[in-house]
């Protein structure tokens, strides 16, 4: 098909999808015996599976990327032909592609079977793609990587080798996306976890969890400290809830029914059946049913920093995103529906303040409504929605509406921010639940003297704390502002003779609450310079005979900036006002 007329994403999609299939079948001429699986485009690039004869090395690559270029030079065309599902399984099977005849299997009665050919390559694929190689620029791909993973996502199923590749419509284009992956390498937070020493991870005690180092430590407390001071502000109070709880209770939940493979397995104490919890709500339920409450009383807002352990397979753990033990920043608003429109739209005020306060400023919103089968009054769900549609629009954000992307017990709004490279996270979620109030009995008495069943909205800022450090840590590229940094001053005496300055102004600094380091090591001065830049710390001071006499500083910048003589006292309030003020420099 023509790429004239096409929009940049759909061309990229043809361009990515169709280097894919070159892929294959240099793969496959190169290595007989390759049996091939699937092989999409993806978001900047494509890859494809393969159960081959040999491992792959990266000296690979190479070959099989002069092996596409010679490809894409013949000029072949792609040729779609639509055959029947008995034709397209003789075929496969003769040539002993069981994975194809598995996919085959999978498509619906009714649908049409289509092939794409070019070359010597056959792929059972939907399509579409470009008319011929000629269409795909040769020096505007690259192969990236090699890794493993199992054949439809399933740790049963057999170890396939994937091969990861980025195509784009010029060579200038791909020469940028290089340099943006060679940016987010530098900003990778699980090297900068390690060049820092903010945190490590441990296989043999435990994949998934996350061990906190002192300065990595130092940035939680800050984190937390500031997620605490202003949930007291905005009317929450905090709650602390067990570890783990009685089977009956998630079965109350419905997570025993729908969440079963993401928790942890049972614990037998007492004769009963005890979870590690995957979430913090059915805890909430609890203490709120500890007493009978009226309308009077509501809405309370209850807000918890909870460690929940949620069992994520092997293969999709990666550094602090995607973890099994983790820190959920967690809050549940139990509200009357007089109430609903006011509190949501402070949660969304409050979501975006908090958002903003860690220096992200492009924010976009996603709002998710009524599926098919949901649980809870229609009525309920208008009201819901509405409440979330007229919060994001009150506060001027774009949005999409993903019309019945909404889970069974309730409507939510997503927030997702971009990064310093342009990449988008998600973080706050405000989801409304109509399931969780049902099961448990919760009710108030209202006005009329009725008991009535409360509106209930999980609600997270952050998402997990684990992961929010993971998107900062790669979003200042490790260089945190100063009021997030673990180590804000770095005392550095020019000599022996000024150390018992140096200790005298590192004390006086921590007598302000400012987190400063004084380096009495043996390392010549600009080496000591040398090492606090490679540490990232925000300010330098170096101190010699004039700052000593005069009771002075002379500040370097992690950015190079200096400043001479600057008074001690004048330094510190300085730097006070910038930690209050939480710039984010």
């Amino acid at each position: 098909m023509s790429l004239q007329g096409l929009s940049q994403e759909e061309k990229l999609h043809r361009i990515r999808h169709s280097m894919a299939h070159v892929m294959a079948e240099a793969v496959v001429d190169l290595f007989p015996g390759t049996k091939v699986a699937i092989g999409p485009a993806i978001e900047n690039g494509f890859y494809y599976d393969f159960d081959l004869p040999k491992p792959l090395a990266n000296d690979d690559l190479e070959r099989i990327s002069a092996k596409m270029k010679d490809i894409i030079k013949g000029k072949h065309p792609f040729q779609r032909k639509v055959i029947s599902r008995e034709e397209a399984e003789k075929l496969f099977s003769g040539k002993g592609e069981q994975y194809k005849v598995e996919l085959l299997k999978a498509i619906p009665e009714g649908e049409e079977v289509s092939l794409y050919s070019q070359d010597s390559f056959t792929d059972l694929c939907r399509g579409p793609h470009v008319e011929n190689t000629a269409d795909l620029n040769a020096e505007a791909f690259k192969l990236l990587s090699i890794a493993g993973a199992y054949w439809r996502g399933k740790e049963t199923n057999p170890m396939l080798t994937r091969i990861y590749g980025t195509a784009w419509e010029s060579p200038k284009d791909l020469r940028l996306y290089l340099k943006h992956l060679e940016e987010m390498e530098k900003r990778d937070h699980r090297k900068l976890g390690r060049e820092l020493d903010l945190f490590s991870l441990h296989e043999e005690a435990g994949p998934g969890l996350v061990y906190w180092h002192p300065k990595g430590a130092r940035i939680r407390h800050q984190i937390e400290t500031f997620w605490k001071d202003e949930h007291f502000k905005n009317g929450y109070e905090l709650l602390y809830t067990p570890h783990v709880g009685k089977s009956w209770l998630w079965e109350t939940s419905g997570h025993l029914d729908f969440y079963a493979e993401g928790m942890y397995p049972e614990m037998v104490m007492d004769k009963a059946n005890y979870y590690a919890k995957p979430m913090n709500c059915p805890f909430h339920i609890m203490i709120y049913k500890t007493n009978k409450h009226s309308y009077r009383e509501l809405p309370f807002r209850w807000a918890e920093l909870g460690t929940v352990y949620r069992y994520e397979k092997s293969g999709t753990l990666h550094g602090l995103m995607r973890v099994r033990g983790f820190t959920q920043d967690d809050a549940h608003i139990f509200c009357t529906p007089e109430q609903v429109e006011d509190e949501i739209l402070e949660v969304l005020r409050f979501s975006l303040h908090m958002l903003r306060a860690f220096g992200f400023s492009d924010i976009q919103a996603y709002l998710s409504t009524r599926p098919e089968k949901a649980v809870g009054d229609p009525e309920q769900w208008k009201l819901a929605e509405a409440s979330l549609q007229k919060a994001i629009e009150a506060e001027g954000l774009e949005y999409e509406v993903d019309e019945g992307g909404g889970a069974f017990y309730g409507p939510k709004i997503d927030l997702k921010v971009k990064d310093a490279l342009g990449r988008s996270w998600q973080l706050s979620t405000v989801q409304f639940d109509f399931n969780e109030p049902k099961r448990f009995g919760m009710t108030f008495v209202d006005h009329d003297g009725k008991e009535k069943q409360p509106y209930m909205v999980h609600r997270a800022l952050l998402g997990s704390i684990e992961r929010f450090f993971g998107v900062l840590i790669e979003h200042y590229g490790g260089a945190f502002p100063v009021w997030l940094s673990p180590v804000q001053v770095q005392v550095i005496p020019v000599a022996p003779a000024f150390e018992a300055y140096a200790k005298s102004v590192e004390t006086e600094l921590r007598r302000h609450n400012l987190r400063a380091d004084v380096d009495l090591s043996d390392s010549r001065m600009n080496a000591k310079i040398r090492n606090a830049q490679k540490e990232k710390i925000p300010y330098m001071l170096i101190l010699g005979e004039k700052e000593q006499e005069s009771r002075s500083v002379s500040l370097r910048k992690r950015n190079g900036e200096q400043v001479n003589g600057l008074a001690l006292d004048e330094f510190i309030a300085q730097t006070l006002k910038i930690v209050a003020s939480k710039e984010n420099v």
